[in-house]
């Protein structure tokens, strides 16, 4: 468990954690975070057309309360979806054993859930273990870590983040906690499983809470992928408890900013953390049409497995990069097509680099973290894309997971 200073924790929440018997490892699995008043509350949820029964009550949550959350309850080794009528009843009876406990109302509890898929979710065991979590709750860094650490599923380590600012004299804190290792390509709109969870002590009104998120969001896991596939759980939830006294109204672009860095924070280590992934990568995306057409050439070649695989081989094979490029869909001219690998120039004018030393290449590939650049010369949209390699740990992970 890393060292947190309880200094970094923003104020207005509690948290704990404990084992409700839903992992097989027998760990904490079941966690709370909890708002000490009723918080304000932004959220974005997968582009997956099967999504999972917490995300449904979720937004049915959020409209009800006009973006207020006391509660989130949280549970890791089941993901509650695919599961009928019976997936549903049990997150609404746990959002209602949590308002019991707690004395709010059932609407007022974000529930959660990952793990496997397909699986009815025994709430019954939540419920069991209600009385107790909630009988832990506390706000020092201690129970922060217990919940990141209750949360992770074929994760390897947890994954947090912290910013502090000043708003009108006031400090401000950010924290922000997350898992995911595998099943990464969030798609979270409106714009293994990914969870997130993002809290202030500011003050913010939901609605400018929304678009803080929406935009720190589109920049931050929105533009990660470990494997292409899009989980049917993916959620970012953003809390602001006022608890510190200072007010954030629309265009603080200083807490949008470490909003963000928070954020990215967070995104990177769950790429860094992907399952069986030896090397992180980090594409730089310029000269494209767009920046959504940047986005679009970032995701053809993170979601490439001749790609990928060449990674973790590190093998110089810029080719696959360019059929990768090719194959997007984007705009572009292949004879204009400019890469290099970190300072190294590959291709020039889509085509061999003179000056390309493969074996310099092959070196630099064989860092744990490395950049590609890839300038299309067809306009000013870029973007900054992280993905990761593709080993054959990723395929004995997911080949026996539900075994």
């Amino acid at each position: 468990m890393s060292d947190v200073s309880a200094f970094l924790i923003p104020g207005g929440f509690r948290f704990a954690a404990t084992r409700a018997g839903l992992k097989a490892s027998g760990r904490p699995d079941f966690s709370l975070i909890v708002a000490d008043e009723s918080a304000s509350a932004a959220a974005l949820f997968t582009a997956n057309k099967v999504t999972a029964a917490p995300l449904v009550v979720d937004k049915a949550n959020l409209r009800a309360t006009e973006g207020r959350v006391r509660a989130v309850a949280i549970n890791a080794g089941n993901a509650n979806c695919a599961a009928g009528q019976a997936g549903q009843d049990a997150a609404q009876a746990t959002c209602e054993a949590v308002a019991r406990e707690l004395g709010c109302r059932a609407d007022e509890v974000f529930p959660s859930s990952t793990g496997i898929i397909g699986v009815p979710l025994p709430v019954e065991k939540l419920i069991a273990a209600l009385p107790r979590l909630a009988g832990e709750l506390g706000s020092e860094s201690d129970h922060f870590q217990q919940v990141a650490q209750a949360i992770l599923t074929t994760d390897l380590v947890e994954k947090t983040a912290f910013a502090r600012l000043v708003v009108d004299g006031k400090e401000v804190r950010i924290a922000g906690l997350g898992k995911g290792s595998g099943m990464i390509h969030p798609r979270l709109v409106p714009h293994a499983t990914m969870l997130v969870y993002l809290l202030t002590d500011a003050a913010v009104e939901p609605v400018v809470l929304q678009g803080m998120l929406n935009r720190a969001v589109n920049v931050s896991f929105n533009r990660i992928s470990v494997d292409g596939d899009t989980s049917t759980n993916d959620t970012v939830l953003l809390l602001a408890s006022g608890a510190s006294g200072a007010r954030v109204e629309a265009g603080n672009a200083e807490f949008e900013s470490a909003l963000t860095q928070v954020a990215t924070s967070i995104a990177r280590q769950i790429v860094a953390d992907g399952e069986g992934v030896q090397h992180v990568v980090e594409l730089r995306i310029k000269g494209a049409v767009s920046e959504v057409e940047a986005v679009t050439v970032a995701k053809a070649i993170a979601h490439s497995p001749l790609v990928k695989t060449a990674w973790a081989g590190c093998d110089p094979n810029w080719g696959r990069l360019m059929a990768a490029i090719g194959n997007s869909g984007a705009e572009i001219d292949p004879e204009r097509i400019d890469i290099w690998f970190g300072d190294l120039r590959i291709c020039r004018d889509g085509g061999r680099a003179a000056e390309l030393d493969e074996a310099a290449a092959h070196a630099y590939l064989k860092q744990a973290e490395f950049s590609i650049t890839i300038e299309l010369n067809q306009g000013m949209g870029e973007c900054v894309f992280w993905t990761t390699d593709l080993t054959t740990e990723y395929v004995h992970i997911n080949a026996d997971y539900s075994t």
